[in-house]
């Protein structure tokens, strides 16, 4: 765990550091070694959106973090790559494409339903991601509600 985002692994993890992508420490990138070779993870949580009551929607925090996320992601020569979390926009959003360009969605190509995470109370976006480079995606699921404002999602991948 570092900062307020964490990866748990049954595959040995080295390289884990910080992605400085906020001020403050809401992301990750770890280099899990599994039995069949190295994949980077990475782990963000991105900056809320907010209304604001004259500015509006408010995302210039987000976006700039979006874009030291992808730039990270772009940079690592690593074949296979996995980036999870909560990206607070849709896969859609296109604020988020530096982070989503390069990289296949595991609910899109392989989702059961519409993998809608948040509010968890009843959603209706899907906010939450797993997205894949080097992989592919076999199923993808939100988990039952934990005491998050988010449901939590998983995926299955193959080599």
């Amino acid at each position: 765990m570092i900062g307020t985002v964490g990866l748990w692994s049954e595959y040995p993890l080295r390289e884990v550091e910080a992605l400085p992508i906020m001020p403050w420490t809401r992301a990750l990138r770890a280099v899990a070694d599994t039995p069949k070779g190295q994949v980077v993870v990475c782990v963000a949580h991105l900056a809320s959106v907010r209304v604001h009551p004259t500015a509006g929607f408010t995302t210039a925090r987000r976006n700039e973090a979006a874009g030291k996320l992808a730039e990270a992601v772009r940079s690592d020569v690593r074949p296979r790559v996995v980036v999870v979390g909560d990206l607070n926009g849709t896969a859609e959003d296109r604020a988020l494409r530096p982070v989503t360009e390069g990289l296949r969605s595991a609910q899109s190509e392989a989702g059961a339903g519409f993998g809608l995470t948040w509010p968890a109370s009843f959603p209706v976006a899907r906010i939450d991601h797993v997205l894949v480079r080097g992989l592919t995606p076999v199923s993808a699921w939100t988990l039952p509600r934990t005491g998050s404002d988010h449901l939590p999602v998983a995926a299955s991948l193959r080599w």
